[in-house]
Order: C-alpha cells, then sequence, then structure tokens
C-alpha cells in the first residue's frame, strides 16, 4: 500500500523545503486535516498490464474524462451535444468486441474503503463488457467530472468507487429499497400538494415554489441522512429563495401555520422586539432532525439570507467554522476538521456562474484561518436566470465549471430521476467526508412557472415552456413509476396527497390564534440582553490595572531567545518598551495590543483577519513576527501570555466580499470573540458593500441576529490619490438608523456604531467596549494611517487605566475655554494639521478644536456639555478635509444644530457653516500640487476672520 497526497500538500512541503514556499499557519487555529488516504496502487504486474494494453488504458481514461458529455443529463432534452468522438474505442485502434483484455490495474473490479476485502472480480473482459460497463457508469443520468484534479489520490478513489460492480448502479444502492422509495415519493408528492395549495389560497403570491425542481427535497434529505451515519451534529445551510418555503415546511419542520401568518402579513418575529422582520423567501429554521431511530440527531440550521443572491454563502462559511472552534480547539485529538460540523450551499445556476462571491467563497475553501471541512454544494439548475438563456448567462459549458478553479469534482444530474439524484448527493458526500474538501452537485432540473408565478416565460423562452406544459411533473412521473412497479398504490398514494391538502387546510384556520415566538438569545448567546432592553450595558468601564497593562505591553513583542527579528524591527520594539516604562508616547499598534492582550488575558479570544493583517498593512502592526534565519513564525501575545485566550492573525486571501462576509458569519457564532476584519485601505471594503448593506446594517432589524464584528477602514486625505484616501464614512452613516434629535429619556439604539478615533487610547477602549457590554453591535472604526506613529497623537499610560473610558467627544486640551471666540467641530487626523497651525499663526487663545470621535449614535448630550464650555464663543463651524458631499458632514450638521438650539445658541446654530472641500466625484485629487492646495485652504479656512 503506498501512501497518496490528497492534494498539492506534498509540492507546498518540498517546495518550502527548497524556500521557495512559506505559508504562515497557527497550529491552534488553522486546523489542517490531519487524516491519511491510502489506496492500492498499482503492483508490478498491474503497470505492466497498462504498458502491454496502452490503447485499452486510453480508452478508458477517455471514458473517465470526456464521458460526461455524452450522459444523459439534460430532462428537457435542451443540451445540444455533437457526438464525442474520444469515446469510439475504435479511434483506439480496438475493434472486436469479443476480444478479451485483461482489466487488472485499467479498470476498478474490486471495491475498496468501507467495501473493501470483497472477492476479487474476473480481471478479464470482452470489449463488449468494457464498453457497457463504463458507458453505464459515464454515460448514464449522473455524469462525473473529477479527472481534472491534480490528486492521484482522489482520481484513483473515484474509478474504484464508480467502475466497481458492486458500486451504486441500480437499486442495490438502497438496503430497503421499497422504504427509500416510499420516501421519495411522500416528499415529491407533498412539496406538489403545497405548491397546488398556494396557487389556490394565495394566487396573487410571489413564492418561488419548487415545482419542476423537486428532487431538491430527496437529495436534502439523503444528505442529511448519510451525515447524521457518520455523526455530523450540526449542517449550516445557505440557500437561495427557490423551494425554500418547500423545504421549511417538509423537512425542516416549520410550522405551515406561521408561514400562512406570515404570507397574509403578520409578523414572523414578536412586535415587542421591534424588529421589521422579512420577505417569505427569507424565512429560517433550526430543528433538530431525528434520521434512523434518533440514534445520531443531527441540527440544521438554514441562514437567512437577503435578496442578493450568493451573498449569504460565505456567511455559512463563516458560521460553520465557527461553530466547530470550540470543539475543535479543546478536543483536538478526539475531533478532526469537519467531523461534526458541515457547510451546505445551495445555489441558482445563474448565480453560480455570473456572481463573484461564488469565485471568492470557493477560494477560501482549502485555507488555512478559513477551511470549514469541505462543503456540500448543490446547483439547482433551471438552465435559465430571470429570463437570460444560459447561452447568455454563462462562457463556460456548464455553470458549475467555477468550482474547477479549487479543482472539485462536479457531478451533473439529471433531476427528473429523484433515485439518481439521491445516488449523486450520496457520492458527493462520501467524498466530502473523505477528503474534506467542496464538491459540487449539478443537480439539472427546469422550472415549470418563470421567475416567479406571476411571471410569463413565454415571453423570451417559447419552446423551452412549450416543452415544460406538455409534460408530467417529476412528482407524477415518479408516483406513476412506482405504481407500475407495485411499490404505491394508486389509493396510497391519492391518500398522501388528499391527507397533507387537508392538513394544510387546518393549519390554514390556526391563523387567527398563532403567535411568533423567538429564541435568539439561547446557547452561545446565553448571558446577552436586547440592546434596546433596560438591562443594557452601554458604557463599561474599559480601563485596566497599570500592572496589567505593562505586562501585556511586552510580552506583545516579547522574542524567545536565538529567534532573530528583522533590523528594522529593533526600533519598533526598543520603542514599544520605552513608552511602556516612561507611560507616554503609546503608538496606535501598542495600545491595540494591549487591547488584544488584556480580553485574552479575561478569556476572550481574538481574531483578526484580512490581508496582511499579521505585519500590517502600514508596516505598523508586528503582532506576528519571523525569524529571519529560519523563517519560523512565532504570535508573541499567545507564546508570552499564560492565557484561555488566543489570537488568531487570519492573513487572508485578496478578497474583500467573501472573507468580510465569512468573518459576519463567525460573529453570529462567538459572540464572546473579538472579531475583526481590516481592509488594506479604508474604500477597499466597496467590493464588499453588500455584505454591509444586507447583512451588518440591517441583520438585527431583520431577523434579529446581533454582531460584534468590527471593520477597520483606514481613513485620511495625506496625498494618496482618491482610491487610497476614504472609508467613505458617509455611506456608513447614511446606513445608520440614528435618530436627528435628542431623546433625554432614552438611550439611542442604533444598528451599528461608527467611529473616528484620534488617539490610541480611544481606539483601546472602543475595542474593549466590544466584549465588555452585555450586548453587541458591528463597530465600523475609520482608522488612521498617518497617525499610526505620529508623536502627536500617542496616548499615556493613564488614559488606558483604571476608571478610564472611551470619550465620545474630545474638548480642546491646549485652549483656554473662557477666551475662545470660534469653536471647530471636526473629525480626524485633521485636528492634528489644525493645532499645529495655530501655534503657527498665533491664535491659541481664539479657536478651539474639537473632535466628535463617535459618529453614530450622534452625542447629543456630551457635544451639548462640552460645547457648553465656551461660553464665549461667538460661532461655531463645522470643519472636514473631505469633499462636502462626502465624509460626517451630511451627518452631523443637522445634528450639532440640535445641540446649539438646546443650549439657548439659535443664533449659532443658524449661522453654522461648512468649511472644507467643494462637492467632489471622488474622494480626493490625484496630483499632489492639487492637493496640497486644498489641504491649505481647508486649514486656513479655520483661522479666517479670526
Amino acid at each position: 500500500m503506498q501512501r497518496l497526497d490528497i492534494s498539492s500538500r506534498a509540492f507546498v512541503r518540498k517546495c518550502r523545503s527548497l524556500g521557495r514556499v512559506r505559508r504562515y499557519h497557527d497550529e491552534s487555529f488553522g486546523f489542517r486535516q490531519a487524516r491519511e488516504f491510502s489506496l492500492p496502487d498499482y503492483s508490478p504486474a498491474q503497470l505492466q498490464n497498462r504498458t502491454e494494453n496502452a490503447p485499452l488504458l486510453r480508452y478508458v481514461d477517455s471514458l473517465r474524462t470526456h464521458g460526461h458529455r455524452a450522459a444523459s443529463i439534460d430532462p428537457l432534452d435542451f443540451l445540444q451535444r455533437e457526438r464525442v468522438a474520444a469515446l469510439d474505442p475504435t479511434r483506439y485502434g480496438l475493434v472486436d468486441e469479443e476480444k478479451k483484455y485483461n482489466v487488472d490495474g485499467i479498470l476498478w473490479t474490486q471495491a475498496v474503503g468501507s467495501e473493501a476485502g470483497l472477492p476479487e472480480e474476473d480481471t478479464w473482459w470482452t470489449l463488449g463488457e468494457i464498453t457497457s460497463h463504463l458507458n453505464s457508469v459515464y454515460t448514464g443520468r449522473i455524469a462525473y467530472e473529477y479527472m481534472h484534479s491534480p490528486s492521484k489520490t482522489e482520481r484513483l478513489w473515484f474509478s474504484h468507487l464508480l467502475e466497481s460492480r458492486r458500486s451504486p448502479s441500480g437499486n442495490e444502492a438502497f438496503p430497503d429499497v421499497k422504504a427509500k422509495q416510499k420516501r421519495i415519493h411522500s416528499l415529491l408528492a407533498r412539496s406538489e400538494t403545497l405548491d397546488n395549495f398556494l396557487q389556490l389560497k394565495f394566487p396573487n403570491l410571489k413564492r418561488y415554489g419548487l415545482e419542476g425542481g423537486e428532487s431538491m427535497l430527496p437529495a436534502l434529505d439523503a444528505l442529511f441522512s448519510a451525515s447524521s451515519k457518520v455523526g455530523i451534529q450540526h449542517i449550516i445551510l445557505a440557500m437561495p429563495h427557490r423551494g425554500r418555503l418547500n423545504l421549511l415546511t417538509e423537512l425542516l419542520e416549520y410550522s405551515p401555520t406561521a408561514l400562512f401568518h406570515k404570507i397574509k402579513g403578520g409578523a414572523e418575529i414578536p412586535e415587542e422586539l421591534g424588529a421589521e422582520g422579512d420577505v417569505i423567501s427569507h424565512l429560517v429554521a433550526f430543528p433538530t432532525l431525528n434520521y434512523d431511530g434518533a440514534q445520531n440527531p443531527i441540527k440544521v440550521s438554514l441562514q437567512p439570507n437577503p435578496s442578493h443572491l450568493e451573498a449569504v454563502n460565505p456567511v455559512a462559511l463563516g458560521k460553520a467554522r465557527a461553530k466547530q472552534y470550540t470543539l475543535l480547539k479543546t478536543s483536538p485529538k478526539d475531533c478532526k476538521l469537519g467531523d461534526k460540523v458541515m457547510c451546505v450551499q445551495l445555489h441558482g445556476d445563474a448565480s453560480f456562474t455570473g456572481q463573484g462571491v461564488i469565485m471568492e467563497t470557493l477560494g477560501l475553501s482549502n485555507l488555512p484561518h478559513f477551511t470549514s471541512g469541505g462543503s456540500v454544494h448543490i446547483v439547482v439548475n433551471n438552465n435559465i436566470g430571470y429570463t437570460t438563456p444560459a447561452s447568455s448567462a454563462r462562457s463556460s459549458m456548464y455553470c458549475s465549471d467555477i468550482a474547477k478553479m479549487i479543482n472539485a469534482p462536479v457531478l451533473h444530474v439529471n433531476g427528473d430521476h429523484p433515485e439518481d439524484v439521491i445516488r449523486a448527493v450520496e457520492t458527493a458526500f462520501k467524498y466530502r467526508n473523505y477528503f474534506r474538501k467542496d464538491i459540487v452537485v449539478d443537480l439539472i432540473v427546469y422550472r415549470r412557472w418563470g421567475h416567479n408565478e406571476l411571471d410569463e416565460p413565454a415571453f423570451t423562452q417559447p419552446l423551452m415552456y412549450q416543452k415544460i406544459r406538455s409534460r408530467r411533473s417529476i412528482p407524477q412521473l415518479y408516483e406513476d413509476k412506482l405504481i407500475k412497479e407495485g411499490v404505491v398504490a394508486q389509493e396510497e398514494a391519492y391518500s398522501i396527497r388528499a391527507n397533507y391538502k387537508s392538513h394544510l387546510e387546518e393549519q390554514l384556520g390556526q391563523i387567527s390564534s398563532y403567535k411568533p415566538s423567538a429564541s435568539m438569545l439561547s446557547n452561545q448567546w446565553k448571558g446577552m440582553v436586547w440592546p434596546a432592553s433596560n438591562e443594557a450595558i452601554r458604557d463599561p468601564d474599559t480601563g485596566l490595572e497599570k500592572d496589567i497593562l505593562i505586562k501585556v505591553g511586552k510580552a506583545s513583542v516579547a522574542t524567545p531567545n536565538g529567534f532573530e527579528i528583522h533590523p528594522r524591527l529593533q526600533r519598533h520594539v526598543k520603542h514599544r518598551f520605552q513608552s511602556i516604562e516612561s507611560g507616554k508616547g503609546l503608538d496606535w499598534a501598542t495600545a491595540e495590543a494591549m487591547a488584544f492582550g488584556s480580553l485574552m488575558l479575561e478569556g476572550c479570544d481574538v481574531r483578526i483577519s484580512g490581508q496582511d493583517v499579521g505585519r500590517g498593512t502600514f508596516s505598523h502592526r508586528h503582532a506576528m513576527l519571523v525569524d529571519q534565519k529560519t523563517e519560523g513564525v512565532i504570535v508573541p501575545l499567545n507564546s508570552e501570555l499564560e492565557s484561555d485566550g488566543k489570537l488568531e492573525l487570519a492573513n487572508s486571501s485578496l478578497s474583500e466580499m467573501a472573507v468580510l462576509g465569512f468573518e459576519y458569519g463567525a460573529s453570529w457564532e462567538r459572540p464572546n470573540v473579538l472579531a475583526i476584519w481590516e481592509a488594506q485601505f479604508g474604500d477597499f471594503f466597496n467590493g464588499a458593500q453588500v455584505i454591509i448593506d444586507t447583512f451588518i446594517a440591517s441583520a438585527e432589524t431583520k431577523w434579529l441576529k446581533q454582531s460584534g464584528i468590527v471593520l477597520l477602514l483606514p481613513h485620511g486625505l495625506d496625498g494618496a490619490g482618491p482610491e487610497h484616501s476614504s472609508s467613505r464614512i458617509e455611506r456608513m452613516l447614511q446606513l445608520s438608523n440614528d435618530r436627528y434629535t435628542h431623546n433625554k429619556d432614552e438611550p439611542a439604539n442604533v444598528n451599528m456604531h461608527v467611529a473616528f478615533p484620534t488617539t490610541p487610547a480611544q481606539y483601546f477602549h472602543l475595542l474593549r467596549r466590544q466584549i465588555k457590554r452585555n450586548f453587541r453591535k458591528p463597530l465600523i472604526v475609520a482608522a488612521p494611517k498617518t497617525l499610526l506613529r505620529l508623536p502627536a497623537a500617542a496616548s499615556p499610560l493613564s488614559d488606558l487605566e483604571s476608571g478610564s473610558r472611551f470619550c465620545p467627544v474630545l474638548a480642546d486640551p491646549l485652549a483656554d475655554e473662557k477666551q475662545v471666540k470660534r469653536v471647530v467641530l471636526l473629525s480626524g487626523k485633521i485636528y492634528y494639521d489644525l493645532v499645529k497651525e495655530r501655534e503657527v499663526q498665533e491664535h491659541v487663545d481664539d479657536v478651539a478644536f474639537v473632535r466628535i470621535e463617535e459618529l453614530s449614535p450622534f452625542p447629543f448630550a456630551e457635544l451639548g456639555h462640552v460645547l457648553g464650555r465656551y461660553t464665549n464663543a461667538r460661532e461655531v463651524m463645522w470643519l472636514q478635509e473631505e469633499p462636502r458631499n462626502q465624509g460626517p458632514y451630511t451627518h452631523v450638521f443637522g445634528r450639532i444644530q440640535e445641540v446649539l438650539r438646546e443650549l439657548g445658541h439659535e443664533e449659532s446654530a443658524s449661522a453654522l457653516v461648512y468649511k472644507g472641500r467643494k462637492e467632489g466625484p471622488m474622494p480626493a485629487p490625484g496630483i499632489a500640487k492639487i492637493y496640497t492646495t486644498q489641504q491649505k485652504d481647508v486649514i486656513n479656512a479655520a483661522f479666517q476672520g479670526l
């Protein structure tokens, strides 16, 4: 038995030994699959036989490679398929069908794996037997694409499984054939009954029914059952809208009464919780299902998703990894990655090909810190998008071809034949469970109606829908088959539909007494409260004792003896030690390390992901250090602190949407982890805007889903040009539901916090506040670039000590409050430019610069308190370096006027002016001379007229 690698790991190891490849990997968090895979390799006799029968070998490999092109996988028979010359044995000189060949080492005729040890088959086959057998395997109603895999082990595994004469090629795949067939029939019949019932009772409802794709239900049923048998406890399920209601009611135990209540306009969430809900095609369920006598119950969690089709997939992937995190961390020897949790992703064919998030998510599947042990993807393939045919929707042969970027196997199956669908899904699950890698099932079906039930698809696809409307449905075809075979009697089939229809009628009659419930603060969320409740702790003490700060700060750059860091980092380490010992001049990275390490000492894990987060985009963080001689990597906070918490530095792929979605999904599962996503530059989140819009900003209101995720978006005009200057903070503020007026009796409950800190201490307290509160809110930080090392922006250690906390508004520490004539309100790093210019112009006593550090929720009371100090100020202005149509201006202006009116300064409120750049189509100019002139004008505006 020769051991075979399961991927390109052997190549990576070899290259790493040659110094060509080095991958950072913290063993505590990477959770690399440790299983070893063995298959019988070719014996000397088999190798000789392969050489002597080379034409036969080429023919067999051609069927394995090209058989899918001749398979009967299209239920409508619309695929235009040319004759595949590569499948003709005469092309290889094989002409005599009666001639016998030794297939030992060419065909796999003996089962392996769990079926190993069976008697060896006769190794001499006629050409006719070989052709017939291989055609039945590779050109039937299931088409296999696996020969593109670079892994010899995976190719051999598939060949063994599929070509063995004892492989699932007929009803022998089902131990209890009739019971399985009846289960399939029941699911199909009930699904069709539900769709017909909804169409009858709610004819104007866009329900996105499953008609034409009913095979999806037995496919998922088989997948859940197979998962349960091997001990998987949790399935994280993501899917778009089509067939969601069928899945909810038929497999996920969702109450039809609750569904009808929602269709009638009722709320799916208790109204007293203040949520606004979502549409019916986004409903969720998380039942515990019992298969095989409840020996291994399995919890299936269908994730809430927005209408942006595939955006939920990275969210589900992140949640799946996070769910198994505790198991893997506490007992890594007893539980391997993917043993207990599996992610299942359903897709549409047009979106699977067209949406870039699919490529980004697939790209995460095998990466350290992101892999979750393999996902099963099921593409419910209608061969049409909204109204766009496949010929206009993709440039590839199959919609699933995008999965080949990670060498994932693909199984295409004809959805008209539910038993074949189940075989395909069970084969896919075997692969996933064995290799812990992604695999795709392309379930080829059709859509009986249009994009929704109110659409007329014949406008654009007349021939397709002429054929669809002339054929019987999948449930009816399968029912006819079972009646003909004597598996199901005509009366039994009728009673299944009639009884279920009566049940639905009964459930419909109960909607008047239905009351929705919610259990969103259970399990890992126990101890949390709703943010709007009176128990919410909004302003916890986030300061720490001095000795703890010193301990953490020194540990953050400690290295073991003999560990040689880069010479230029010696200054970084020296400065950190000096600032800690003196208690002065703490820079941004030091304060961040103190926040991380202190939370770790309190038992909290910290995870920060993004591109190059280990060292930081601006070479400022250096939370991971690399030995210059060996390239060994350490994370000092993990190795030097004796803590229950760990710091995970997840250097990510060059992806925004999928990585942010992944981190957001993980934050649903692990509320007690400080989860951070950092953009290399602020506007890099542009590629992830869908996640921000449809999840981060709105999930609490739509689905009662809290999240404590932190977004670090480096921001600030510094001459770097348009795309590296802005975090588009105006977008974040526009997404905020922050109130426009001050209600003193009711604390603000915004959907997310947006902060613009200007000191390391403020940043320190923001990070700790995320965990110390007993509820969770997303936090958007307009993070600095130029302030990271600016001496004037450094904080004293005392600003981090016990009794200190985050201040939403910072008064001017230099100006004499009684002498100030003008108050300039602002946010961000321009404060330091203004202070420097004030010293030059000698206007220290004339103007005060007040920083608004938290923009959402707007600090009405805190700003009023600070402005009340400047009793002799004659004017107040808002100044920003961003263009007028960008930055915080549109958010803060009216709110500042509200504060001034509360103080009785009606004239100041009316006279409040804007100072800064004029409106612009981009955040900053790319020409240095123009930038410098504009910036100088902005700064001078603060002093004009004094």
